[in-house]
């Protein structure tokens, strides 16, 4: 008696885990951290690409336009272009953003196709999901706590650079 081999069909990658898993709020969760880890990442990366070519080329518009019979306020503004939009690149931290969110972003991505394939540590639990649970949320608060800190660092530069100083003693009269 021969022994049929299954028809192995080209399928698609499911987009999602609970399109492949079903409906459960862990791996809904999963899901919807990914794709909002993953836009704000692309907002990130572009916000930051664009603000970066302005100030490269107000910067290199300097020059050329103080070489030609223009007003002097147009150096001028084109220097205060570039202080503003660095300000804002300094303040926003697109840059730092968008790494950070795409780094959390590929993280939850490895979690889930381990996940999905009970590969690593998934293999060998008795409750992979609880499991993939709990890792996820690790992530997320590690990124949040990375989040919070960069804040409060930035803030800290800021003080320092505007000489507000909360912290400091007052001297003794």
């Amino acid at each position: 008696m021969a022994v049929a081999e299954p028809q192995v069909k080209d399928l698609e990658a499911p987009a999602t885990a609970t399109e492949l898993e079903g409906k459960h709020p862990t791996l809904e969760r999963l899901d919807s951290q990914i794709a909002w880890y993953d836009a704000k990442s692309r907002q990130c990366q572009l916000r930051f690409k664009f603000l970066k070519a302005v100030v490269l080329s107000a910067a290199a518009a300097i020059p050329v336009v103080a070489a030609f019979d223009v007003p002097l306020y147009v150096p001028g503004i084109l220097g205060a272009v570039v202080v503003v939009v660095e300000g804002l690149l300094q303040a926003y931290q697109y840059h730092q953003n968008w790494i950070t969110y795409r780094s959390t972003a590929e993280a939850l991505k490895h979690e889930k196709y381990l996940y999905l394939a009970r590969a690593d540590v998934y293999g060998g639990s008795k409750h992979p999901l609880r499991l993939l649970a709990e890792r996820i949320e690790g992530l997320i608060s590690q990124e949040h706590a990375r989040w919070i800190s960069s804040r409060r660092h930035q803030d800290d530069e800021d003080k320092k650079k505007s000489g507000d100083d909360d912290d400091a003693e007052e001297p003794a009269a």
